[in-house]
């Protein structure tokens, strides 16, 4: 089992690598992440306009999130930091997004207003949306590696319920 979650780790690094050098690129996962980006401007939406707004960014960070503690509270730390890995390449994604928010060149879906033109406007920083982009894809190299560290360095240890018995050694014998 070691070996393939070590694989798998490795394919996750290089595609991750992939992801972030070019992550206006459509990639595997792009859809499910819209898909559940359009859903967090639903969810948000009681809370105002612009919770509304910045709910499908939120949303993209928040689903994947809660898969990540899903797995650390069950004491699996190398699928803990697979789906951290999912944090990351939308990171990415989301920097695409916000460093269109002047040029507004991305298509949207339904031809709406662009979040992040909405957003940085709101806080004044629009015309800084070059740097808020890199910051947010700088964050998703740091997840990133933190996802493969974890992955790599869990890789070997049994989970919770893989059937796989673990022992408990105490601290020191009597």
């Amino acid at each position: 089992m070691r070996n393939v979650r070590l694989a798998f780790a490795a394919f996750l690094a290089v595609y991750g690598l992939v992801c972030m050098t070019s992550p206006g690129t459509g990639r595997l996962l792009d859809s499910v992440d819209l898909a559940i980006h359009e859903t967090g401007h639903l969810v948000f939406a009681p809370f105002g306009e612009f919770m509304s707004i910045l709910g499908g960014t939120l949303f993209q960070l928040i689903m994947p999130g809660l898969f990540v503690a899903h797995f650390g509270r069950r004491g699996d730390r190398y699928a803990a930091g697979a789906v951290l890995w999912w944090v990351a390449q939308n990171c990415w994604n989301i920097s695409v997004y916000a460093a269109d928010a002047r040029s507004r060149r991305l298509p949207l879906v339904g031809g709406g207003e662009h979040d992040w033109t909405y957003l940085l406007l709101r806080v004044g920083l629009l015309e800084h949306d070059q740097l808020v982009a890199r910051i947010i894809h700088f964050v998703g190299i740091l997840i990133f590696a933190g996802a493969i560290y974890m992955m790599l360095r869990y890789a070997g240890e049994p989970t919770a319920d893989s059937g796989e018995e673990q022992i408990e050694v105490p601290d020191r014998i009597q």
